[in-house]
């Protein structure tokens, strides 16, 4: 498998976003849901996943709390650094949700489109003792179960549009269209064209639209 980058950063990775969650929620005292929107809708969440050094190794992990509520335009008192950070639940869910990109190379829009952070937080009795490929098994079971449809017609619904629309739109097939949303053929082998047509037309990036291995029989 294709990890999201190289794994001699995936500690740093992992303890930094452990640490941004923890300041961001014990001691700025903002919802975990909503820290999570302030980094997947800025910079920083494109840049972390994507393994930029500058981000999960040369900042603390509140350095990056910092930066990604400052970039969301919020103007508070920040508290003082911390240097000791407790294994808290929210630095669990940090620290496990950054291994889980990384391993499963999905954006974190992507992995929050289907899995809230009150989810991952309910997880952490059972799991914060666990290995972290049983994360893994479980995010990818929860995900499965609830995709039930294709990834490309979520987002065809999301916006609105029946499937000749879409088809008429992007200038493909409709009877291909319609074998993509029941999964009779591989949207992950369709031309580079094809992806690119339909994400043009849904407004969505080719992640968006792909399948990927859950690894759930």
């Amino acid at each position: 498998m294709t990890h999201a980058y190289a794994e001699e950063y995936l500690d740093d990775a992992m303890r930094n976003l452990g640490e941004a969650f923890d300041y961001a929620v014990n001691a700025c005292k903002i919802d975990m849901e909503e820290f999570m929107q302030y980094f997947i809708t800025g910079k920083y969440a494109e840049q972390f996943g994507n393994g930029n050094p500058k981000i999960i190794s040369g900042m603390s992990g509140t350095e990056l709390t910092i930066n990604i509520i400052l970039e969301a335009g919020k103007n508070i008192d920040f508290p003082e650094s911390q240097t000791i950070y407790d294994y808290s639940a929210e630095y669990w869910c940090g620290w496990i949700l950054a291994y889980y990109q990384w391993y499963t190379a999905r954006s974190f829009k992507n992995i929050y489109d289907y899995i809230s952070m009150a989810e991952v937080y309910k997880l952490y009795p059972i799991l914060h003792e666990a290995p972290e490929d049983k994360f893994v098994d479980t995010v990818n079971a929860i995900i499965s179960g609830k995709i039930g449809t294709t990834a490309l017609q979520t987002q065809r619904k999301r916006i609105g549009l029946t499937q000749a629309q879409l088809a008429g739109k992007a200038n493909v097939n409709l009877r291909t269209l319609q074998q993509y949303e029941l999964g009779a053929k591989s949207i992950n082998k369709a031309s580079f064209q094809t992806v690119m047509a339909l994400c043009q037309a849904l407004g969505c990036q080719a992640e968006d639209i792909l399948e990927y291995e859950t690894g759930v029989e």
